[in-house]
Formats: structure tokens, C-alpha cells, sequence
């Protein structure tokens, strides 16, 4: 990782820097990489944390971009972290400890504490770990609270949010999570009665709240809102079969972004402001609610750059071969969605035709998606793909086929 000195003031909207800054970038450090604004993120941060209203925290969903001085930023700003894996909880835990704010110590599992503990198959090592830095954890079932009480024996209490996957109610745009069917995550919620009734004889840990993620890069609020009412339903229910209000209910994610020009971007305030209705419609809930947002805050910080190296016709198809692809940049063909993409430099370069873009790796599933690019495109230009400060390097191939990976360098 390398940082250097911002170039002038970003153009808004779907890339972190306009054209005479990415060539400049292009040539100091060379293709292809990745580049990004930390205060793009910041940005989005403070912005959001603004437009929500008492009681609602922010915690960084880690997997989103994992980048050091990125969970540094945002521990600075007083973000919490949603971990999913023993080294996600180390980077944030480094992250906090930087910034001056370590996790709460015990006791352990504190609702307050500024780590949350998810994932569907914990290892033993990875919940001692968590316990260790006084994670919330998430508990994915009876086997998750078994564990943890075994780890809690001696100790005070041992509270724990319970992932429940909801039986309906969840109005998914795309089935990325699954929707309401089955589900590797959590306790479906027609087993959660018997679940409670054994988790009643545990020892040490206590369920004291809930964790449901029912939404991903939803940009509608009223979608949004009316999953985060279904999950106040069912967190109501809980806290009614446990016979103690709960102290945390975790909404999950979701909040989105637009890949595409003209697209509306989620209106956070009224998010905040819905949140703030949804509280009151729940007899003034007094536990801490949860929002868990990963792509909406390091999105638009990233843009990636590669050259083209040969343009081909192909029975009808124009393809543009990349330095990169699917290596570097994954996401486009695991949903079906591309990052958005322009040429630097390409204004006035004559009329836009449709171009399948292409890597250089030795299969055909080497797709970046398709974009509209001028029809003398050749080797030697530089394409920028915008709002890969998510999903873009974190969830690359970077091993396949050993190409070099993508330096990332950010602008501080």
C-alpha cells in the first residue's frame, strides 16, 4: 500500500478523481491498479451519521474494503466494526487500538462494544478470539451458543445477539442473500422458539439481541425501511419469548449505491428520519439499533485503472482486452452487475459503440461486462472503473493464474 498527496478537488458522482488526475496517477504509478479518496469515505460517514437520530450506530462492514488506513479513518470518526472472520477482528481491533479507541474490554459481549462477531461456520479459535477483544458476537445457532458458554464458564455473563433468518417479509430486489428461502445463515424463524427453550439452561451466555440481514445495495428507502419494520417485528417477538427487552437490534446492511449515471442515490435522510418513526411505532424502543453499511460508505472512494492492450471484432461482438480482469475485479461477473467505466481522456474521441470488455486470463469467464466506448478505441488507453472502493480488490481472484495483483495507493 503506498499514500501521496491528493491531486485537485474529485469530480462528484460515480469516480473519486476527474480525467487529468487519473492520468496523472496512471503514469506516477503505473497500470493496472487501484486508487482511492480516503475523504470520499469520510465523507459518507460523517453524512450518515449526521442524517441518523439517537440510539442508531454506524458499525463498517469490514468485507466491503478491509484496507488498514480505511478502518483507521473510520475508527477515528468513531465507527464500529462488523467483523466476519478472525482477521477482520485483528484489523479492526489494530484499527481501534490506532486510533485510540481499543474495544470496550469486558465484560465481554457488551452491547456497546464498537466489534460485532458474524459469520455462518465460527471456528473454536475464532470465537475465543472474539471474546477475547469483547466482540458482540453474532450467534448463528446452537452450536455458536453451546461454544460460547463453554468459553464464558467463570466469567460474568456473556451476552450475544441472535441471527434469525426471517420466515417472510423480505422484499429483496436480487436474490444475492437469498431472500426468505433456505438459508446457510442464522435460525430460521420458525425454530426459534425451541432454540430459546434450549438456550434457557445455558450457563453463561444470555441472548440479549437480535441480528437479521435482510437487504444488499438497496437504494429505495421505503424498501429499506419496510425491512428494518418486519426485523422490529420479529426483535418484539424475541424480547416477548425471552421476557427481557433487548439491548441491540442489529438492521444489517444494505444501504446502496448507484453503479450508473441518472441513478437516485438512497436518501439517508430520510432513512434517519423513518428509522426515527419506526422507533416510536415500537412503543419508543430503548435498546440501540444497528446499521451495518459497507458498500454505501468505501464505494465511491475507489476507481481502478487499466489499459487496454488490443481491441478484436468478433461475429458481431467488439472486444476490448484489459491488462486485467476478473483476477482484479471479480464482483461483474459473480452478480451480473458491472462497474461502471469510462475512457480518460475520451472526450471528443467520436461516437460510442458497445464493447465486451475482456482480461487477459486463459478462460472465458474473463468478463468485466459490457460498456459504451469510442469506436477507435486502441491499445494504450486508460479505462477508470468507478465505485470499486468495494468488492473490487478485496474480492478479487488476485492468485488465478499468478498475474501480478493490483497495487492499491491512496491519496491522503
Amino acid at each position: 500500500m503506498s499514500a501521496t498527496a491528493e491531486p485537485r478537488a474529485a469530480a462528484p458522482g460515480l469516480f473519486a478523481f476527474d480525467d487529468a488526475a487519473l492520468a496523472r496517477l496512471a503514469e506516477r504509478h503505473g497500470t493496472p491498479c487501484f486508487v482511492y479518496r480516503a475523504a470520499v469515505a469520510e465523507r459518507a460517514f460523517t453524512g450518515l451519521r449526521a442524517a441518523l437520530p439517537p440510539g442508531v450506530r454506524v458499525a463498517y462492514a469490514v468485507k466491503a474494503n478491509p484496507h488498514p488506513l480505511l478502518l483507521e479513518r473510520l475508527a477515528r470518526l468513531g465507527a464500529s466494526f462488523d467483523c466476519a472472520s478472525a482477521g477482520e477482528l485483528r484489523r479492526a481491533a489494530a484499527a481501534l487500538a490506532a486510533a485510540g479507541s481499543p474495544p470496550l474490554p469486558s465484560p465481554s459481549g457488551s452491547a456497546a462494544s464498537r466489534l460485532l462477531f458474524a459469520g455462518p461456520g465460527k471456528q473454536d479459535d475464532e470465537l475465543a478470539l472474539a471474546v477475547s477483544l469483547g466482540a458482540r458476537v453474532q450467534a448463528e445457532g446452537w452450536e455458536d451458543l453451546q461454544r460460547l458458554d463453554a468459553l464464558a464458564r467463570g466469567g460474568p455473563p456473556l451476552h450475544v445477539n441472535l441471527r434469525v433468518h426471517p420466515a417472510g417479509g423480505v422484499d429483496e430486489a436480487r436474490p444475492i442473500l437469498g431472500g426468505a428461502g433456505p438459508s446457510a445463515f442464522g435460525v430460521d424463524e420458525e425454530d426459534m422458539p425451541e432454540l430459546l427453550g434450549r438456550a434457557a439452561a445455558l450457563a453463561a451466555v444470555r441472548i440479549r439481541g437480535l441480528h437479521v440481514f435482510a437487504a444488499s445495495n438497496e437504494r429505495d428507502v421505503t424498501r429499506l425501511l419496510g425491512t428494518h419494520r418486519m426485523v422490529l417485528g420479529l426483535a418484539r417477538r424475541l424480547g416477548q419469548a425471552l421476557g427481557a427487552p433487548l439491548e441491540q437490534v442489529d438492521l444489517g446492511g444494505g444501504l446502496g449505491v448507484p453503479y450508473a449515471a441518472g441513478e437516485a442515490p438512497l436518501d439517508v435522510g430520510a432513512l434517519g428520519r423513518g428509522l426515527a418513526a419506526l422507533r416510536a411505532e415500537h412503543d419508543g424502543f430503548s435498546g440501540e439499533l444497528l446499521l451495518e453499511p459497507g458498500r454505501y460508505l468505501a464505494a465511491a472512494c475507489g476507481v481502478y485503472l487499466a489499459r487496454v492492450v488490443r481491441t478484436k471484432p468478433s461475429r458481431g461482438v467488439r472486444f476490448a482486452v484489459l491488462q486485467a480482469g476478473l483476477n482484479h475485479l471479480l464482483r461483474p461477473r459473480l452478480t451480473g452487475e458491472a462497474f461502471p467505466v469510462r475512457l480518460v481522456g475520451g472526450e471528443g474521441r467520436g461516437a460510442a459503440q458497445p464493447f465486451t470488455l475482456a482480461g487477459p486470463l486463459c478462460t472465458s469467464l474473463d468478463r468485466l461486462g459490457e460498456a459504451a466506448l469510442p469506436a477507435d478505441l486502441r491499445a494504450g488507453d486508460l479505462l477508470a472503473f468507478g465505485m470499486t472502493g468495494a468488492y473490487g480488490a478485496t474480492e478479487s481472484m488476485g492468485r488465478f493464474l499468478s498475474h501480478p495483483e493490483a497495487p492499491e495507493i491512496w491519496l491522503d
